[in-house]
């Protein structure tokens, strides 16, 4: 009896059978790789599939249980709990019992499931009544349980080669059972590419595209027309909050911190395009103006605030290119972190010390039993000394002694703010006696 080939969306129809049908993924499933090997064996043990939609997760995880001939459960974290959870595994109990078969327990976005519910299948897991099988676009390290991860194997799915996308197009076009074979469309080689780049490493949303085209299309070819107009408004993969979107913008800082503008502006677009809030990047280009360039061009941190600045006036699309000037500008200016490392040091310095009491000739005194006291006395005014600078003067508390923070690099203005700071303590050690 023919398959009716309009009950499901492309992309499930689609799906493949076997291994030999998996398009991508050689990284896991080439010959003599783990997963290969535990798949042709029958071998099941528990694991989570990472990757980004589109990348074949729920099609493998059925793969496996096919192969090892175990009872394929499936559940979403988004609508499952903790009652589904039970009932799947009284299903898998009556399985084992009855017909000593075993159960995969697939669920969709498990990093979805609160603590409760991942606690709620771990039981059956170590017990052996389940196979876990998880599928997740958000990293495993940040949303599930220890306990969880150290029962279960990682392995992580890349998106899709445009080639291995182009692929999966043609053989959804010859065939005549589940695809759209039956009804001899044809597709020109630029309009698979087109698809291919505009699914960016998603199988599913290349079907759907496709699907969408070939209902726009007239005749026996699918134009170029339809697949211009099922591409329009089309964006990349940007998680606004998820391990994808701290990857980019961890790109976009390095470049800058590496001096690379091309790689700044090329990060810079895709997370615009993604459609990251423009403010969210300001802020974060402020913190790189004083992180990674500090006093070796203080010009960075003006600019940085005033393309923020422009951004909230203007908004979106101009103040855009204000953002833009203000990545190439911090990626070619002068480096340095020392303002950074001397921050961090001196916090560390503030948080072991305690209370430490401030000395006596740096306290103010607004009143007269202060000044009785001793307050502010014997303090040195720095505009009354000579050169402006109370040489051999102690600022920090007496029991820390001194302390040396920043270390201005030789790079920008920081090569002559060195040479004052070496200069006043030249000062420093001839009014010790030391020359």
């Amino acid at each position: 009896m023919p398959v009716d080939t309009t009950a499901a969306p492309l992309a499930d129809r689609m799906r493949p059978a076997d291994l030999d049908g998996f398009a991508g993924q050689g990284h896991l499933l080439a010959p003599g790789k783990p997963l290969r090997q535990a798949i042709d064996s029958g071998r099941l043990h528990s694991m989570i599939f990472w990757g980004p939609p589109g990348t074949g997760k729920t099609t493998l995880a059925r793969l496996v249980a096919a192969r090892s001939d175990a009872h394929f459960l499936n559940l979403s974290a988004v609508l499952a709990g903790v009652k589904d959870i039970r009932e799947a595994v009284a299903q898998a109990q009556a399985l084992r019992r009855l017909e000593d078969r075993a159960t995969v327990l697939f669920i969709d976005e498990v990093h979805r499931f609160n603590k409760g519910q991942q606690d709620a299948f771990l039981p059956h897991v170590e017990n052996g009544t389940l196979t876990f099988i998880g599928a997740t676009t958000e990293n495993p390290s940040f949303e599930l349980n220890n306990a969880l991860l150290s029962r279960a194997r990682v392995y992580v799915l890349k998106p899709l080669m445009p080639d291995e996308i182009a692929a999966i197009l043609r053989r959804a076009l010859a065939d005549p059972v589940r695809g759209l074979g039956a009804q001899g469309l044809q597709l020109s080689a630029e309009g698979a590419r087109l698809l291919a780049e505009s699914a960016d490493g998603d199988a599913r949303r290349a079907l759907n595209l496709l699907e969408l085209a070939a209902a726009l299309s007239a005749g026996g070819s699918i134009g170029a027309g339809a697949v211009a107009e099922v591409m329009a408004g089309s964006l990349r993969r940007f998680d606004k909050g998820g391990d994808l979107f701290h990857d980019q913008i961890s790109a976009l800082h390095k470049s800058v911190r590496g001096s690379s503008p091309d790689a700044a502006l090329y990060w810079l677009a895709r997370m615009i395009d993604g459609g990251c809030d423009p403010l969210y990047i300001a802020r974060r280009l402020v913190r790189m103006a004083s992180e990674d360039i500090g006093n070796a061009d203080p010009r960075a941190l003006a600019l940085a605030v005033d393309a923020w600045e422009t951004q909230e006036r203007l908004g979106s699309p101009e103040g855009e290119l204000a953002l833009a000037q203000a990545a190439v500008y911090l990626a070619c200016a002068a480096k340095s972190n020392a303002v950074y490392l001397a921050w961090n040091a001196a916090l560390a310095d503030a948080r072991q010390s305690g209370t430490a009491e401030v000395p006596v000739h740096l306290r103010n005194a607004p009143t007269r039993l202060m000044k009785e006291l001793g307050y502010g006395r014997a303090y040195r005014y720095a505009h009354d000394e000579p050169e402006g600078y109370a040489a051999n003067e102690r600022y920090f508390p007496a029991a820390m002694g001194e302390r040396r923070y920043y270390q201005p690099t030789d790079r920008g203005l920081e090569i002559r703010i060195a040479e004052k700071l070496e200069r006043l303590r030249a000062l420093d050690r001839a009014a010790r006696g030391g020359g």
